[in-house]
């Protein structure tokens, strides 16, 4: 499998990463042990989680219940840690996480202490903050999203931040800092404050990315070129609506759909006619729609 760098953090992984959101809710914890074998014996060696974790839906008592899943399985395959990058992210503001408490230099290695217990390791390879405290037009806000903080402020913030970074970098507890639903400001302020000496430099950023959100294209794209930030694109397949299985009125029982009918936003006026045009391209051609949607993101 195709192996990329991450930033500029000397590590590789695999253009495709496990993602384990849903461990804990529509998937069980032996199904996510299955989804963790597989994954590694077909040759990836990423994984992404997040203290938040499951969603569909997010509920103050499972949060961290997927981390726990993660952690069941390092301790049935005692040795098997190294074998790939395990990516974790600290909730933002707002979330039932940590009473909806936001980022800060006190709140990082609390909440990483957390995560390391439930998981069940004493690392975690790329340490994400998973949106931004001062709010962000991610999540289908990019129309109404008002920036309204005062610019020193927010880099004072992010500085304390990269600070507290810096400590666990030193401690071993995390190798790497990446973002989550960041601006092209956002990322490029993290940037600038780690040229600056503050802290560990932004490996990467996890943003929404699919044929149906291409936001990053728009601003984002550039940056993550000129200065080695790299994208984890997140929901691919645009939440299941790029596979056709929502086509004519579908909703199969335990899908995403069944448990949030809009999607996240995602379900619009024009979506199921911009979906049947995509999913009759892909069978124009012989394609399965899953796998063209995923080779358009790798490439």
């Amino acid at each position: 499998m195709k192996m990329n760098p991450l930033g500029r953090t000397g590590m590789m992984v695999t253009e495709l990463c496990l993602g384990t959101m849903t461990f804990g809710t529509q998937t069980t914890e032996a199904d996510g042990h299955r989804q963790m074998d597989a994954s590694l014996a077909a040759g990836i060696n990423f994984v992404d989680t997040a203290e938040m974790y499951p969603v569909n839906p997010v509920r103050k008592e499972t949060i961290g219940r997927t981390e726990e899943i993660l952690g069941t399985w390092h301790a049935a395959n005692p040795g098997r840690r190294g074998d790939y990058i395990l990516a974790n992210k600290h909730s933002g503001e707002g979330s039932h996480a940590r009473d909806g408490a936001p980022i800060s230099s006190a709140s990082i290695r609390e909440t990483l202490e957390g995560s390391l217990k439930r998981l069940q390791t004493d690392y975690v390879d790329l340490y994400q903050f998973h949106w931004p405290n001062r709010g962000s037009y991610m999540f289908r806000k990019n129309w109404n999203y008002t920036p309204t903080a005062s610019a020193e402020t927010v880099r004072q913030d992010m500085a304390d931040c990269l600070g507290a970074l810096q400590d666990e970098v030193d401690r071993g507890t995390i190798r790497a800092f990446g973002l989550s639903n960041e601006s092209a400001w956002g990322t490029a302020q993290w940037l600038r404050l780690a040229e600056e000496g503050k802290g560990p430099r932004v490996a990467s950023i996890q943003n929404e990315y699919s044929l149906m959100c291409r936001l990053y294209d728009t601003d984002l794209a550039e940056l993550s070129v000129a200065e080695d930030v790299g994208l984890l694109a997140f929901s691919p397949l645009a939440a299941g609506l790029l596979t056709g299985k929502y086509q004519g009125g579908a909703v199969p029982e335990g899908s995403r759909k069944s448990i949030v009918p809009n999607l996240g936003g995602r379900v619009t006026d024009r979506v199921f006619e911009a979906a049947g045009a995509y999913v009759e391209i892909a069978q124009r051609h012989g394609l399965d729609p899953v796998h063209m949607a995923l080779a358009w993101c790798r490439t």
